[in-house]
């Protein structure tokens, strides 16, 4: 059995690390339901998962010194071991979920390891990456992974400004300069945070594209990742208090530019 139909093998929960564990439990929980309405909570690994003792929940975090403290870094021998045991099937339900806490203290080279079997996952293996700050991680993994905001930094952008990063995107993926100098001037009072909301909009409508949830115009990925630096460029200069007038503008300028190099 695979993950049912609108679940993702590869999510990022983006919280306070406790509020993020929990989350990424609860939603484990789901993935290994085997009710009709998940999670039914009454199934045997419903049960176990809520419990946290089921074999087929495995969960990763940063290891402890010779004094019992937490080491610095979540390092790529941890994430081979991971890689190793995806191959093999789960004990007692259909999926296996790997979590892993504190997700943004992965090396380059863990992050790259993971990379791998993101990319390639087994049908029966799911990964859920616990962060307080999804920038941690590299844009790579992050394009891989359904972005999920749970009561952290910020809350998971709505209707509005999905509908903005809608509009901005598909004028940015058409080369329509006119249409993006025009975004920008009706946009231009919008306020810090809802330019925020806007462009971490953005951010997730790109990785569904990368991840291939949703149409891109036939765009190569490399052109996503462009706009998704981008993106990410306009995130940064939003969180140091540019104005927002100016991230527009770069927007405005740079979008169409960047899907015909």
């Amino acid at each position: 059995m695979q993950l049912p139909q609108k679940l993702s093998h590869a999510y990022i929960m983006v919280a306070e690390p406790e509020k993020g564990y929990a989350a990424a439990r609860d939603l484990a929980q789901t993935m290994l339901c085997d009710g009709d309405a998940r999670p039914c909570g009454v199934c045997r690994n419903c049960q176990k998962a809520a419990k946290g003792i089921h074999p087929d929940v495995i969960t990763v975090t940063r290891l402890t010194d010779d004094k019992g403290k937490l080491k610095r870094e979540i390092y790529v021998e941890q994430i081979r071991e991971i890689v190793a045991d995806a191959a093999v099937v789960p004990n007692e339900a259909d999926i296996k979920v790997y979590i892993i806490r504190d997700a943004g203290m992965m090396n380059s080279a863990a992050q790259n390891a993971l990379l791998k079997i993101l990319e390639e996952p087994a049908r029966f293996v799911a990964f859920i990456l616990v962060t307080d700050a999804a920038e941690a991680l590299l844009e790579t993994v992050r394009s891989r992974c359904v972005v999920r905001y749970c009561g952290g930094n910020e809350a998971e952008p709505g209707a509005e400004a999905r509908g903005r990063a809608e509009r901005f995107l598909d004028a940015a993926l058409s080369g329509a300069k006119l249409t993006l100098l025009s975004f920008a001037n009706e946009h231009a009072e919008l306020g810090n945070a809802e330019m925020l909301e806007f462009v971490l909009a953005a951010q997730l409508l790109l990785t569904d594209m990368l991840c291939g949830r949703l149409p891109a115009r036939l765009r190569a990925p490399a052109e996503l990742m462009r706009l998704a630096s981008l993106m990410k460029k306009a995130e940064e200069y939003l969180r140091f208090n540019v104005s927002t007038k100016h991230v527009l503008g770069l927007l405005a300028v740079d979008a169409a530019d960047l899907t015909t190099q």
